[in-house]
């Protein structure tokens, strides 16, 4: 694992075309934990009856396809920023959505441009989905100015767009690295769940040398607050002091780092997210922003 150094300098313009390069830990000892094995699908020996009613013709049962123009009126909500399709359906189910001043409770009601439509009482403007990857520096928090005395990471990427972005997790003030925004509820949902599948890189620096017998206990995984945390891969960061160390771990929660290190009574001095699903800090220094390309997107709905 290599050492990435950032710079002050901001560029907030749209790169032309951008293919992130592997930025991940040496392998190590580290031992990548095995899931559960997946059910094999089920299957039925059950046959069809013969019958001698007319069969109707196929074209009866094909869906009657959507207009280009129109939307289903759940992602018409999601596309606003508020909530996901899954939320909205509730939504609409509850009777809180109105088109054109009729209340829709049908699932699947589709949309059409010009329709005026009310979700719990606010007229609702979909927005363009956009994707903004910042390399954050320090005292910079994710919480609302509200619940904090330092600046929020929203004033970096205040240039970037209009839309009403979020970031996906969280970040304390002393933590730097790969922090995505969005204003694509269904992914930062994706993303915020405990088991998805998405690997970060973290560089960690401690306030003394790691013991080899301690990265070991760490790479067989470990258990906080009675739940087991596997590892995918922790090294030595090369040519580097022993206090410098490589974690690559799936949670999306960036207290769980410290926490580690902390069950075995290191003091955490610095975090910085090297990787983030892919993406790396290439061409990006400390404090810029650029938006995601449309592989970069794909990639990580894909995940």
């Amino acid at each position: 694992m290599n050492k990435k150094d950032g710079s002050t300098n901001r560029n907030g313009s749209r790169p032309n075309s951008s293919r992130p390069s592997s930025n991940k830990p040496k392998p190590a000892m580290a031992k990548r934990a095995q899931g559960p094995k997946k059910a094999k699908p089920l299957t039925s020996d059950a046959t069809s009856k013969q019958t001698t009613k007319p069969v109707k013709s196929a074209q009866n049962n094909v869906p009657k396809p959507l207009k280009s123009d129109e939307i289903r009126l759940n992602k018409y909500i999601s596309n606003s920023g508020v909530c996901s399709r899954r939320d909205a359906d509730i939504y609409i189910q509850s009777g809180n959505v109105k088109v054109n001043g009729e209340v829709i409770t049908e699932m699947g009601h589709k949309v059409k441009p010009g329709d005026i439509v009310n979700f719990d009482g606010a007229v609702l403007t979909p927005e363009r989905k956009e994707y903004v990857l910042l390399n954050k520096p320090k005292n910079f928090t994710t919480l609302n100015e509200d619940e904090s005395d330092h600046r929020n990471v929203l004033e970096l990427v205040r240039a970037a767009t209009k839309a009403k972005l979020q970031p996906i997790g969280r970040m304390d003030k002393n933590t730097t690295g790969l922090l995505v925004f969005t204003n694509d509820t269904d992914m930062i949902r994706k993303f915020s769940l405990p088991n998805q599948k998405s690997s970060k890189i973290y560089q960690v620096s401690l306030d003394k040398n790691l013991k080899f017998e301690d990265l070991e206990k760490i790479a067989n995984g470990v258990t906080l607050d009675g739940h087991k945390l596997f590892v995918d891969e922790i090294s030595y960061i090369d040519n580097e002091p022993k206090t410098e160390i490589g974690l690559k771990l799936r949670t999306p929660n960036v207290k769980v780092v410290r926490a580690i290190f902390e069950s075995f009574k290191y003091d955490v001095l610095k975090i910085d997210r090297v990787s983030f699903a892919g993406l790396t800090k290439k061409n990006l220094p400390r404090g810029n922003w650029r938006f995601l390309t449309e592989q970069e997107i794909i990639n990580l709905k894909n995940v």
